[in-house]
């Protein structure tokens, strides 16, 4: 098993293998091995990942022979897809999330729904900082699973959709809810405002590819905020699963190799109690089989 990274190092983003916790520059593997020339970008490798996949493989079978190219010296863990084309993100997707929020929880009162973040700015990587927009008194956090894009999708098919997957990582939407609801305009509620700021959407620490998670919709998810353990479901919660997201998001638009899905969070979300994060907040996102993302408020 192997995960990719983007580390930077030097002050230049780096492609990485992670094998067996150890990282390892793609490049100088490639190098090392005389093995084919492969992208320094994960975005790179995402846009030709049926062929690119192989190799990967090939490269973390024979990594761990190599430990003078441990990386052992970086300046920063970067979102592992530097940058997507797009962060998608599907609102209320969980059962007791919606409860928790007093909404009917039943699937036939439901229509599932999108919003964007916007991906150079959103994205931050593993145990980067992120700030509380300017005048935000109620910044709340959501941890999410994400699905990261590995082939050209429109159309798709309950049958197909999962193939165009080419693995997942962990996200955190940081939402700004004071600036959500607008109830004296026509429109009532702000996405662009409550969800697209600065670093609101940690992402990490590392792609798996999808052919090491045997099953996505079985997954533990346990947020912690300094600490204390805020949310703790499983995958199995959400109202519309992967597949559905999928078939949705490629009726309304192309999905393109590395994009990324958000897929919902579940219930214990701060809005939920009336807590909201303080500058110094330690967010901890943690889903069984794809590691643990850190998060510092600003």
């Amino acid at each position: 098993m192997f995960s990719l990274k983007t580390l930077l190092i030097h002050q230049a983003p780096v492609a990485c293998l992670s094998v067996d916790g150890k990282d390892y520059s793609i490049a100088a593997l490639c190098q090392r091995l005389n093995a084919a020339t492969l992208p320094d970008s994960v975005f790179e490798l995402l846009e030709h990942w049926d062929d690119n996949l192989p190799k990967l493989q090939a490269l973390a079978e024979q990594a761990t022979a190599q430990t003078d190219l441990v990386l052992t010296d970086t300046d920063a863990t970067l979102p592992p897809v530097l940058y997507p084309g797009k962060i998608l993100c599907a609102g209320a997707n969980y059962y007791d999330h919606l409860e928790e929020m007093n909404v009917p929880a039943e699937k036939k009162d439901q229509r599932l729904f999108f919003f964007f973040k916007p991906a150079r700015q959103a994205a931050i990587g593993d145990g980067q900082h992120a700030a509380i927009p300017k005048n935000c008194q109620k910044y709340d956090w959501e941890i999410e699973l994400a699905m990261v894009i590995g082939k050209r999708a429109k159309d798709l098919t309950l049958e197909n959709a999962m193939e165009h997957v080419a693995g997942y990582t962990i996200a955190i939407d940081l939402s700004a809810r004071d600036f959500a609801r607008a109830p004296e305009q026509f429109y009532k509620f702000d996405w662009v405002a409550a969800k697209a700021n600065d670093a609101s959407c940690p992402i990490g620490p590392a792609l798996i590819p999808a052919c090491f998670v045997s099953d996505p919709q079985n997954l533990d998810m346990r947020l912690e905020l300094n600490g204390q353990i805020k949310q703790d479901a499983n995958t199995s919660g959400m109202i519309f699963d992967l597949r559905e997201q999928l078939v949705r998001l490629t009726e309304i638009m192309t999905l393109e190799p590395g994009d990324v899905v958000l897929t919902g969070t579940p219930a214990g979300v701060g809005a939920a109690r009336g807590e909201f994060l303080a500058p110094g907040d330690q967010l901890r996102a943690h889903i069984s089989g794809l590691g643990t993302l850190h998060t510092t408020i600003a």
